[in-house]
């Protein structure tokens, strides 16, 4: 089983955090087959962590696990951060195959969704 796990920073405002949950609910739906499922986790301030959220792949079952950063700049958490976690969760299942995307905000496609975005004035 192949589990994609979105990893976005996580906020205070819980908010903030359903926005993730929704959004993991639209990559679901486009999922071409490629994983099995799609969670989240956080880095800080939310639930699941990082760790809590590899420990729940390892739980259902996960031979593989892409974590997808969700993240615009290669800035300390991504850096730093993220990894550290995911070799903290690694070390208490070294079974899964952790494999780690490029952040979302390395894309070329980037620009273009944000003058998208720009000229999406309501």
């Amino acid at each position: 089983m192949n589990i994609l796990l979105l990893i976005a920073h996580g906020s205070r405002r819980e908010e903030s955090n359903l926005e993730i949950e929704s959004l993991v609910k639209k990559i679901t739906s486009l999922n071409n087959e490629e994983f099995d499922s799609v969670i989240h986790g956080f880095l800080e301030f939310a639930s699941p962590n990082i760790e809590e959220a590899i420990q729940k792949c390892s739980d259902m079952g996960a031979s593989s696990v892409t974590i997808l950063p969700y993240f615009l700049s290669a800035g300390v958490h991504i850096t730093r951060d993220i990894p550290e976690e995911i070799s903290k969760a690694y070390a208490k299942n070294p079974n899964l195959k952790i494999k780690i995307a490029n952040y979302f905000g390395s894309r070329d496609e980037i620009a273009e969704i944000l003058i998208k975005t720009a000229l999406d004035i309501k």
